[in-house]
């Protein structure tokens, strides 16, 4: 029946095929939208392991975590360092990372924050955040850049880079003037982490400060102009640098109450007026409502305290009518594709009934006429299923470095996971089912062809 089966669809190969390439888009639709939806269900929960709670300005919790977490959007108009002191000296916090936001390089978020962040947050599952090639920064004109970004611009260790003022494709100002020199290239997440910029805190207020020496003079400008080209970039970033290191310094040396374990940054603390956010890991987990509620009741200013797993499933209940529209998009080609091969195979029945009677002239039996349709059903739907799925798999490597630049999601591309073999094997008893229609036509088609004397 197998070889029969075979050699009757490749006799109408056309229509075949067509019916074939038919079910191959909707299987890689429906197996892409799951695909797309566990992705950034995964790579968003990950992105937000080991931090406990996120604190910054009272807002929306959804906005705070998008904001925070994966570099889009804003916090609004930032937290005190007196502030964020008072939430890190609490006795049930075991480590803080703060975090300044809202420049960007070349469309990828620039993050000010200190050398603890390499420590403390986590991606898939707790692991630590690892280095590709050189080391965390040390200095105010250092950082530290994604794999994303280092892959994508062909960086190296020891490479110059410029942020600018503004998130995403935004660029308000250009900083020619304070470059910075990449220290150290993270190894691949598949989080938001991959496409971020780091940098320490006095590096983020670093290139938002005045220039130090800035003449107003027009004609003394124009005098010192050779000398300024290849000095004055130099002397600025020097001057900066002692800057922070003797301010970092007297900052640490005045603070009370505060471990070094929970602010530091190397030895020397850059203390800014605002930063957006703090990463927060507590003590014990089971303390954390009341900081949310010490966060949410504090006086000097508004502050919200978040929980990103709750955040996360606000999230998801958010975007699930868009979701499911979308599922139900992908099911509905699929249903179209299976309908589409139950029309071919009927439309082929009355043109094949001469060749029905010379099997039964033969000895196959109705049952036999009826397992050949149903046989040939199956064939196209497991062809379609696995052309599908390789179109998947192009479609996915293909859009992958743009779902990663925009949104830190990366799909896939291998083997099929469970839910994909779910997918598949409902796709294909359902063209197997679909079959009977057909099947039981040319049942009763050969029974009554049996029955005449007429063929």
């Amino acid at each position: 029946m197998l070889t029969l089966s075979i050699k009757s669809l490749w006799n109408r190969r056309f229509v075949v095929v067509m019916t074939v390439l038919s079910i191959a888009l909707s299987v890689a639709l429906v197996l892409g939208v799951e695909r797309l939806r566990s992705a950034a269900k995964s790579g968003f929960a990950n992105s937000a392991a080991g931090i406990d709670l996120i604190v910054a300005p009272r807002g929306d919790q959804v906005q705070i975590l998008m904001a925070t977490v994966f570099g889009m959007g804003s916090t609004g108009p930032g937290i005190s360092w007196t502030s964020y002191k008072a939430v890190a000296s609490m006795p049930a916090v075991a480590w803080t990372v703060p975090v300044s936001m809202g420049d960007n390089h070349r469309g990828f978020p620039v993050i000010g924050t200190t050398a603890d962040y390499f420590d403390h947050i986590r991606h898939s599952g707790g692991k630590p955040l690892d280095f590709a090639r050189g080391r965390a920064f040390s200095a105010a004109d250092e950082a530290v850049v994604g794999a994303e970004i280092a892959a994508k611009f062909g960086y190296d260790v020891g490479t110059t880079i410029v942020n600018a003022h503004g998130a995403g494709e935004v660029a308000f100002d250009v900083h020619d003037e304070a470059p910075f020199i990449i220290a150290g290239i993270l190894a691949p997440t598949g989080t938001a982490v991959d496409r971020f910029v780091l940098v320490s805190l006095g590096g983020f207020d670093r290139v938002h400060g005045a220039p130090d020496t800035v003449p107003t003079d027009p004609f003394a400008a124009a005098l010192d102009a050779g000398q300024a080209a290849a000095h004055g970039a130099a002397e600025t970033t020097d001057d900066h640098k002692q800057h922070d290191d003797q301010h970092g310094n007297d900052n640490h040396a005045g603070e009370v109450g505060i471990s070094d374990a929970k602010v530091r940054q190397h030895g020397n603390v850059h203390e800014p007026d605002k930063i957006n956010a703090i990463y927060l890991g507590l003590v014990d987990r089971s303390t954390i409502l009341s900081i949310q509620r010490f966060v949410t009741e504090y006086s000097d200013e508004p502050l919200t305290a978040i929980l990103p797993n709750v955040a996360l499933l606000q999230l998801w209940s958010i975007t699930s009518t868009a979701e499911n529209a979308l599922r139900l998009m992908a099911s509905a080609v699929a249903l179209a594709g299976i309908v589409g091969m139950v029309v071919m195979l009927s439309a082929s029945l009355d043109a094949r009934r001469r060749e029905f009677a010379i099997l039964r002239s033969v000895g196959a039996t109705p049952a036999r006429v009826f397992s050949l349709i149903v046989m040939e059903a199956t064939l196209v739907t497991a062809a379609g299923i696995f052309v599908g799925y390789l179109l998947m798999l192009a479609a996915s490597f293909m859009a992958n470095s743009a779902l990663v630049a925009q949104f830190g999601v990366r799909l896939a591309v291998g083997l099929p996971g469970l839910g994909d073999w779910k997918l598949m094997s409902a796709i294909l008893v359902a063209g197997i089912l679909a079959s009977t229609l057909p099947a039981i036509r040319v049942y009763r088609m050969t029974l009554a062809d049996g029955l005449s004397f007429r063929i």
